[in-house]
């Protein structure tokens, strides 16, 4: 019982980190993002402390109007360290113009103290994995 409540929280979280990117809120933000993080994506690999992930936050260019997130899987690696992984669909703004896309996103969660941080996030934009739908060959 103990661990379904646990993994009901660590969704919570994730869900209220989507809702502060959505928001703008950069306080919840940091408080949910271990210092520093990994973050991994089409644009690379980055480790990102605190004060670069402020930085980053001023001035966006983009912005998400709105997400779905669905097929959640948990797994639980000990009593403080967690994996949460889900598609995504986002709907966003990036320079100015509409973008939909679906990704499959992961996230190591761990428990410091009372409190959970998210200390990697990777996003993976769904499609063909051998990339053949982005580029002519």
């Amino acid at each position: 019982m103990a661990t379904q409540t646990v993994e009901k929280e660590l969704v919570q979280l994730e869900k209220d980190y989507w809702e502060a990117l959505k928001d703008g809120d950069l306080d919840t933000i940091l408080r949910l993002t271990d210092n520093p993080s990994i973050l991994t994506g089409a644009q690379g690999v980055a480790s990102i402390d605190h004060g670069t992930y402020k930085q980053m936050m001023k001035n966006p260019n983009w912005s998400i109007e709105d997400y779905d997130i669905s097929d959640v899987q948990v797994r639980m690696l000990n009593d403080d360290v967690a994996i949460v992984a889900y598609k995504v669909k986002e709907e966003l703004t990036v320079d100015g113009k509409p973008v939909t896309l679906e990704a499959a996103d992961a996230s190591t969660w761990l428990r410091r103290g009372d409190s959970w941080v998210c200390s990697l996030h990777t996003e993976s934009i769904i499609g063909d994995p051998f990339g053949r739908d982005r580029r002519a060959f």
